[in-house]
């Protein structure tokens, strides 16, 4: 086929023909919400780095709970702040810690909502580290008894899915054991499978007040140069059971989404991360760019390359604009 007889711009020529013929759709259902659940009542602080996403006491965290299955977005992805730090994160696998309530308000409030929990320990350490510090770094194999005991006190709360974000070696492993072993055989496991070492990062680590006070953590999340070990570590959470898959960031891996979409058949998620949220923000208010449509435009890349679900701090907004269309 060649011009003048082909005409590409045929089926581009108003807005029903482009419909028509779209290839990739985003959808309110493809969406999570991250939510910041703080220890207190009457909180709801805005996060300077991410303009319109908050962390709030529980009451609060109901009410937009409620917001958001509203719009259609089937789950919200919990992060909590405690009322209290130390060098075990008890708080993270407290039967009355703050994301345990927090489980138990939405799950009595809007009972069809999903609720995803965040499985790690650095929002709950007061050195800000992902586990067991020995010798300077994470001890990897006394981290898993901590991670498997908070999943399971989310799984005992009341959540609809666990995801172990920590990137220690045998989490899910681990997780899925101890599930098992109490009866919660129907819960699923979303492992943050493919997580680097990222940049994309520094504003959530003021949202979930987690900077590490010490050191970084390359030493187990992944270096951001490195494609054929992302296939390793997918392949190792597929063989201790995880049920979806999760690239972390989405933004600069769209790659490593392919990739995986085109290897595996599990649910694969990408998680469009705070930096990436705020960039768009930030240049919006500059009126350098228009926010709606790089915001819609980013996350239909992110399905374009792969994602099935995007975990996203725009998900209220995406899905306030989906409908309007």
């Amino acid at each position: 086929m060649f011009f003048p007889e082909f005409r590409a711009r045929r089926l581009r020529r108003n807005d029903a023909m482009r419909r028509m013929v779209r290839e990739t759709f985003l959808r309110p259902e493809d969406m999570i919400y991250p939510m910041f659940s703080a220890f207190g009542k009457d909180i709801k602080k805005e996060i300077v780095s991410m303009p319109g996403i908050y962390q709030q006491s529980i009451e609060h965290i109901v009410t937009e709970a409620k917001e958001v299955y509203e719009l259609g977005i089937p789950a919200v992805l919990l992060f909590g702040i405690p009322e209290e730090k130390d060098a075990l994160g008890q708080d993270a696998y407290s039967d009355t810690g703050i994301i345990q309530e927090t489980i138990k308000a939405i799950k009595a409030a809007v009972p069809k909502l999903l609720v995803i929990t965040d499985v790690c320990m650095c929002e709950y350490t007061d050195h800000g580290h992902c586990g067991v510090i020995k010798d300077g770094d994470v001890d990897n194999d006394e981290t898993l008894k901590l991670l498997a005991a908070e999943a399971l006190s989310h799984a005992r709360a009341g959540a609809d899915i666990v995801a172990p974000s920590d990137m220690m070696d045998g989490r899910v492993a681990a997780i899925r054991e101890v599930l098992d072993a109490n009866g919660f055989t129907d819960i699923p496991v979303m492992s943050y499978a493919v997580k680097y070492a990222s940049a994309y990062y520094g504003p959530f680590r003021e949202a979930a007040e987690s900077t590490p006070q010490f050191g970084d953590r390359r030493s187990y999340q992944m270096d951001p140069a490195n494609r054929i070990e992302a296939f390793r570590e997918a392949e190792l959470d597929i063989q201790e059971c995880a049920d979806f898959l999760m690239v972390k960031p989405a933004l600069a891996y769209l790659d490593i989404l392919r990739d995986l979409k085109e290897r595996y058949n599990l649910p694969l998620v990408a998680y469009n991360v705070s930096g990436e949220y705020s960039m768009i923000k930030a240049a919006a208010e500059k009126d350098w760019i228009d926010g709606d449509r790089v915001m819609m435009e980013t996350l239909i890349g992110m399905k374009r390359a792969g994602a099935d679900l995007i975990i996203t701090y725009h998900a209220k907004e995406a899905a306030r604009l989906l409908k309007q269309s």
